[in-house]
């Protein structure tokens, strides 16, 4: 398997679990609305937003040099 398909299937299940952690917090705050501030789901929404846009932006740049390093990879192979 190559380094793309690697770092894909990482972050697909790593997204998978923000986004399950998410789905229960913001459960949690609809089922107990006397144990959370007024504000919890806006300030779920937003720190779970931005973890999972930050690891898709660091998983952007990983991939490109994923696919630089497959790519190195199949020339040395090549060579030989």
């Amino acid at each position: 398997m190559s380094k793309k398909a690697r770092l894909i299937l990482a972050m697909v299940i790593i997204e998978a679990f923000l986004a399950g952690i998410w789905w229960y917090l913001a459960r949690y705050g609809l089922a107990n609305p006397d144990r959370v501030t007024s504000d919890f789901q806006a300030v779920v929404g937003r720190t779970m937003g931005m973890a999972m846009g930050g690891l898709l932006g660091i998983g952007l740049i990983m991939f490109i040099v994923a696919a630089s390093n497959d790519r190195k990879a199949a020339q040395s192979k090549t060579l030989r």
